[in-house]
């Protein structure tokens, strides 16, 4: 049965309801219903939990991922959501090559003469990363996170320009690439860069006369998925699950929103927005790069969020 509970949240929701946000087009499930999504990294974690609720949409569901037998696994989950198993492609895609890329637009498109909606999810993790590292691990980073972005984007802007519906382009970044903490410097500036691409994509989409697609940049908090649970088997009480942040998603989408700044079971949007800015008063203020972790600001940023929280 198709679930079309998906719509606008509630005027006022503690989900980050901005006025501005209905600037950009909604995107609502009356949008989407019928119509095919694809997503890369679409296997397991918030990409296939995705995958799960656009199926009960009554979507058509095109999974790109690397792992070849955790897209079988996918389909034995989605199967049972679709409407048909010819509703679902799944197909093992390298985001970090461009051909790949378009070879998936031309799958999805020859399935299903539509895309309302592209993800761009895959992601690779590291940890403990320093700028001088190696070529390789830089290479490997950003060869996916950043640039398999740009190449979902370049495969398949153009032609969900040309369609006369409303559409949406998903690119998922991380806090990371907004406050840039120490320690993990590659992952940060790919998600760094997903994060400006998809603002000059935004950007450039609202120059397009009559264009209906509009660009959304999601930030995850703390999520409990393969690639962050480093052998944990038991989701923390602190994070957010897939699925959680799939249907905060959506609510977002829903409301025009642009940025997608979820929060989790830790950190409130409060403390999120606490966070970025300070960050930005870095450069206004001239003070030390990443002073929240510098020894003679640690505790001036800790009276900053404690004032901030004060009645």
């Amino acid at each position: 049965m198709t679930d079309t509970t998906f719509s606008r949240a509630p005027d006022g929701a503690d989900r980050g309801a901005n006025p501005n946000a209905a600037i950009q087009e909604a995107i609502t499930a009356a949008d989407l219903g019928g119509r095919a999504a694809v997503i890369t990294g679409g296997a397991k974690g918030i990409g296939l939990s995705t995958a799960s609720r656009l199926a009960r949409l009554g979507m058509k569901i095109c999974l790109a991922d690397t792992d070849a037998g955790a897209l079988e696994k996918a389909r034995d989950t989605l199967v049972p959501l679709l409407a048909s198993p010819e509703d679902l492609r799944v197909e093992v895609v390298d985001v970090s090559s461009l051909e790949e890329m378009r070879r998936l637009k031309d799958l999805a498109y020859g399935a299903f003469g539509d895309v309302a909606l592209l993800m761009n999810n895959a992601g690779v993790e590291s940890s403990g990363m320093k700028p001088w590292d190696g070529p390789e691990a830089w290479d490997r980073i950003l060869s996916v996170n950043l640039m398999g972005v740009v190449h979902g984007v370049q495969a398949f802007a153009e032609a969900m320009i040309q369609q006369d519906a409303p559409s949406a382009i998903v690119n998922v970044g991380s806090k990371e690439g907004i406050t840039t903490p120490p320690g993990n410097a590659a992952y940060s500036v790919s998600k760094a860069g997903v994060k400006v691409l998809t603002e000059q994509l935004a950007h450039e989409l609202r120059q397009i006369d009559g264009c209906r697609v509009s660009a959304h940049l999601l930030v995850p908090g703390f999520t409990f998925t393969s690639l962050t649970a480093r052998g944990r088997t038991e989701k923390p009480e602190e994070a957010w699950t897939p699925d959680q942040v799939a249907e905060f998603m959506l609510e977002s989408m829903g409301r025009g929103d642009f940025y997608i700044l979820c929060p989790d079971n830790s950190v409130s949007r409060e403390v999120d927005e606490l966070r970025i800015r300070w960050a930005a008063e870095d450069l206004i203020q001239n003070r030390p790069a990443l002073s929240r972790w510098h020894p003679n600001f640690e505790g001036s940023f800790a009276k900053y969020v404690e004032d901030a929280k004060k009645p």
